[in-house]
């Protein structure tokens, strides 16, 4: 959907009429809404989300710095998005905000992909989070086992590390500590070892 000079710009009252099965987001003056996410996009949110606190929050000395919400309600400028995962420096975020959404950019978000919401976190989401000032940007697609990392670059977005299914997830700003990409996928059964035949 692209904005539309003509028509007026979507307001937070429009944002709070959306039946609340619905995930509602303000891009570019437009109100964007699509469904929640299935139970593969939502189980590969904890499990990141899970795999990041254990050291990067809860971990001690410089890598527990970290502070992360899932889908938290962002307020950046005129737009409001809700990324799957966001990630801020402690020294960034000190106290918990008093309002239900957050306006301090985070210092890094996940994007979960979904048929639903490509287009937007690949398109316009992506730019606004630049625009934002966020410095680190991943889009975990969990039907192809994909995960793309970026850094900003010059209000641009550079691709550090492209990570597949069996391989390792080490990428900034969390490259200190690695895991399985393949843990983030709990409903995939890890193959069975195979039996060793007898002999007769």
């Amino acid at each position: 959907m692209n904005a539309d000079p003509a028509r007026s710009r979507a307001t937070y009252a429009d944002l709070e009429a959306v039946p609340p099965h619905r995930v509602a987001e303000i891009v570019d003056g437009v109100l964007e809404t699509h469904p929640r996410p299935s139970p593969r996009h939502g189980a590969a949110a904890l499990q990141l989300g899970a795999e990041l606190s254990f050291s990067f929050q809860r971990g001690r000395g410089e890598l527990g710095d970290w502070i992360f919400i899932l889908k938290p309600e962002l307020h950046l400028g005129a737009d409001v998005v809700v990324p799957d995962l966001a990630g801020w420096r402690r020294e960034r975020l000190p106290r918990e905000p008093e309002t239900a959404y957050v306006e301090t950019a985070p210092d890094w978000v996940c994007e979960i992909l979904s048929p639903s919401t490509e287009r937007l976190d690949r398109g316009p989401k992506r730019r606004i989070y630049a625009r934002a000032g966020v410095e680190h940007l991943w889009l975990l697609d969990p039907q192809s086992k994909l995960l793309e990392a970026f850094a900003r670059v010059a209000d641009q977005w550079l691709l550090l590390a492209t990570i597949g299914e069996g391989e390792e997830v080490r990428a900034a700003p969390f490259d200190a500590i690695g895991f399985p990409l393949d843990a983030l996928f709990p409903f995939d059964e890890p193959t069975a070892p195979q039996k060793p035949s007898e002999e007769a």
